[in-house]
């Protein structure tokens, strides 16, 4: 049994904040895989258009390409209806039946959680790992007691205590990723030429978004 985890997003672009959870994560949970996820479109982003999944996928590929165990999948972008995380999940459970799963998710998708569509089975078919940021307030009162139950609060702790989650999925709220970079301000930066954006990206990334003037 492996213990792999799934990380889903625009990833538009795709920044040193999210290498650094993959990263993170992976040491303090001991994972034997990190898998990133684009999605085509977020379902529940359907009023904003991302850039095309093609070079969202490419720069997700050039940041993670000396990462052995962070790989890239295309789940997501070979599916002719834009997926929703449940119908995600439930294709990987299916896949990966004698593994032990955990999704990714970041503060503000928490906070969202409830627009998703069968947020609670979301919540209760695999392990939930909740990334929190700077300056961000996390609640827990929007979900319903029984989710409250699973919640195991690792903040202030960088170890995760090595015990099988499988049957017993849990949800982990972690804060050992404390860097505040943001995709859309990148974007908002490149946009308007302000700022040093290159700070926060990979240098393949810097290279593939000017060579196709993305985000201008």
């Amino acid at each position: 049994m492996e213990r792999i985890a799934f990380y889903g997003g625009s990833f538009d672009p795709v920044h040193n904040g999210h290498l650094t959870i993959a990263e993170k994560l992976t040491d303090i949970f001991k994972l034997d895989e990190f898998v990133l996820i684009p999605a085509f479109h977020a379902p529940h982003k359907s009023r904003l258009k991302p850039t095309s999944a093609y070079h969202r996928f490419a720069m997700l590929c050039l940041t993670t390409n000396d990462e052995k165990k962070i790989k890239v999948s295309k789940m997501e972008l070979e599916v002719p209806e834009k997926p929703y995380t449940i119908e995600t999940l439930t294709k990987i459970k299916k896949e990966l039946p004698n593994d032990e799963i955990f999704f990714v998710m970041g503060a503000d998708s928490w906070q969202e959680i409830t627009t998703w569509r069968d947020w609670e089975k979301v919540l209760t078919i695999v392990n939930i790992i909740v990334v929190t940021r700077p300056n961000y307030e996390i609640g827990f009162s929007h979900v319903t007691d029984e989710i409250r139950e699973r919640i195991v609060d690792l903040r202030g702790q960088n170890e995760f205590p090595v015990t099988d989650c499988k049957g017993k999925e849990k949800i982990f709220i972690t804060d050992a990723v404390q860097l505040d970079i943001s995709a859309t301000r990148i974007r908002k930066m490149i946009r308007e030429n302000v700022g040093d954006w290159k700070d926060s990206v990979a240098n393949e990334v810097i290279k593939h978004i000017e060579k196709y003037d993305l985000y201008e």
